[in-house]
């Protein structure tokens, strides 16, 4: 069945006539199913962590638009609550969490073996959906970057430049240092377990890697990048891994190189042009319609789709957005993108 999923192939490196489609939160709020299923759930983190109706709201996108992959629906900071840290959600802010600020915090935490009885639900989504999905439609388990997850643990929140997570390294960078290799840790770990659940391929979303410059890039974004890429072909020979540092611009040039990746996902701050020019050489790119388009539609959408899978299309590519789609979006728009490129 491998052979027939469109989603694998490109991964492999195969130029297909017609990319496969998927979309970064495809699950989400701009559905009415989704919603629907969110309220039956009662809060974000009931519905993250109750398998059928994970596993439910996963699917809905797939029956909708017959995307070419289904991804995992959870969040990137179940980890961290995993390893001990305090979670929650505020209503209307977005997530909070308990902070890591001096090593008595970074002491509690659990180490990486310690995660999976509080991750076990996350798992069987895994399950259910090998189970349910169509046979052409490639499953794929993520994890935010170890950046990323930390950024929220120093903080407690969300931040528009990550100055909080900056600060630390400035004034204690082995206190900071610790905190991304426990996070490296424990995303093999988790990563692993997904797989072995049945994730067929697996992303890596470093949603604030463009705020590292320099040798903090190189370390904090692309060398945890590829001690997991590392590990986790070691343990799953053959398993597709996709990189997402996102807004790293130049620094996507050679990103898939220096970690092993057999994707990087760009953002729409790269014009498709300059993507394929400079980050498709490696090998399979993914990316970039501009969310918005989600949005607004029209003659506008079907052009500027068209100029992406035109930008890629003497290289391996699978079609998706630059960044994730928005509440806002309108589930008309989607069907025209998905008709746009499958009709040419």
């Amino acid at each position: 069945m491998t052979e027939t999923k469109k989603l694998l192939r490109s991964l492999a490196g195969e130029i297909l006539p017609t990319p496969p489609i998927w979309m970064m939160r495809q699950a989400g709020r701009y559905l009415p199913e989704y919603r629907a299923t969110r309220e039956q759930a009662g809060d974000f983190l009931s519905l993250c962590y109750t398998p059928d109706l994970a596993a439910e709201v996963t699917l809905q996108p797939i029956r909708r638009f017959g995307f070419d992959a289904a991804i995992l629906f959870a969040d990137i900071l179940l980890v961290p609550q995993a390893l001990g840290a305090e979670l929650w959600f505020a209503t209307g802010e977005g997530p909070r969490l308990s902070t890591i600020a001096s090593q008595a915090d970074f002491d509690a935490l659990k180490g990486k073996d310690d995660i999976h009885d509080h991750l076990a639900p996350v798992y069987e989504t895994v399950r259910i959906l090998a189970r349910e999905l169509p046979a052409e439609t490639t499953l794929i388990g993520f994890a935010g970057a170890p950046w990323t997850v930390a950024t929220y643990m120093i903080a407690g929140r969300g931040t528009p430049d990550q100055g909080p997570a900056h600060a630390l390294i400035a004034e204690n960078r082995p206190l900071f240092e610790a905190l991304i290799d426990r996070l490296t840790e424990a995303t093999i770990e988790y990563l692993s377990a997904q797989v072995e659940a049945g994730a067929e391929v697996v992303k890596l979303f470093d949603s604030w890697a463009g705020s590292l410059n320099g040798e903090d890039f190189d370390r904090y974004a692309l060398e945890p990048a590829r001690r997991i890429i590392s590990a986790l072909k070691a343990r799953h020979p053959g398993l597709p891994v996709i990189a997402f540092p996102r807004e790293a611009g130049p620094r996507y040039v050679g990103f898939a190189r220096a970690t092993g990746a057999d994707c990087v996902a760009v953002d729409n701050s790269v014009s498709a042009p300059w993507a394929a020019a400079k980050v498709q050489v490696d090998g399979c790119v993914q990316g970039n319609l501009d969310p918005s388009h989600m949005v607004t539609g029209g003659p506008a959408l079907v052009e500027a789709t068209r100029t992406v899978v035109r930008a890629f299309a003497k290289g391996p590519h699978i079609f998706n957005l630059g960044h994730g789609i928005t509440p806002d979006a309108d589930p008309e728009n989607v069907a025209l993108m998905v008709e746009t490129i499958r009709k040419g």
